[in-house]
């Protein structure tokens, strides 16, 4: 049974200038109301372009809102990201909430085994304690280990994203964003990231995620919300 609330959306609204086009505003939602609990994986719903990876960015603070409140609890504070100062946003990103996108970014020339490894020592691992668990975990995600010592940059697609989903899933975050973590990935690996969710919602964690692989979605997804709703919202 899911928890205490870790987020909480409250009709949030956002639209975005069109400043090449004489400052015109278009409507992406209004009216979004969302709340996710611990031991949750709630799962934005909706076509491409609706604005599902738009809500994401703003929970994680790289979209500012328009109308509304996005608040995540840390540690029984109610923080509100959506009107908090910058370093307020930056202290949840180091132990609250994470993010595993789509695509990789990182520091250039940074192995692969390290990359994954200063998740765990940012959260507070000692730095051979979080070698071992990012060696595991790479295992897991079937990494080879030839390829550890190496900066991903030069990876498969599906490589990248295996660290991608390495980097975002040895943290203990309470709260952890997914935008399409099985994105690149076969059935194999992306088994594997069902399972790595399924761990996660057994310890607690809140999650708040895209998938458009609808195998996936069926297995992790305790709840759907429709985004549809809130673009005709912002429409209307």
């Amino acid at each position: 049974m899911p928890g205490d609330q870790i987020l909480r959306l409250r009709d949030v609204g956002k639209s975005f200038t069109m400043h090449l086009r004489d400052g015109v505003e278009l409507p992406v939602f209004a009216g979004v109301e969302l709340d996710v609990a611990e031991g949750e994986c709630v799962v934005l719903a909706g076509p491409s372009g609706i604005g599902k990876s738009s809500i994401l960015k703003m929970v994680y603070g790289n979209y500012r809102t328009d109308a509304g409140s996005i608040e995540i609890n840390a540690a029984g504070a109610w923080v509100a990201v959506s009107s908090d100062a910058p370093r307020t946003v930056l202290r949840l990103r180091q132990s609250v909430v994470g993010y595993v996108s789509q695509f990789l970014q990182v520091i250039p020339r940074v192995g692969t085994l390290d990359i994954v490894a200063g998740a765990a020592i940012q959260q507070g691992d000692e730095p051979e304690a979080a070698a071992r668990r990012a060696c595991e975990m790479l295992e897991r995600l079937n990494v080879p280990s030839k390829l550890w010592n190496l900066p991903p940059a030069t990876f498969s697609g599906g490589e990248q994203q295996r660290v991608n989903v390495a980097r975002g899933f040895i943290a203990d975050y309470p709260l952890l964003l997914l935008d399409e973590p099985t994105a690149s990935l076969d059935a194999v690996n992306s088994a594997v990231v069902a399972e790595l969710i399924d761990e996660k919602k057994a310890r607690g964690v809140a999650m708040l995620g895209i998938f458009h692989d609808q195998d996936i979605r069926a297995r992790v997804a305790d709840r759907l919300v429709d985004v549809t709703r809130f673009a005709r919202e912002a429409a209307a």
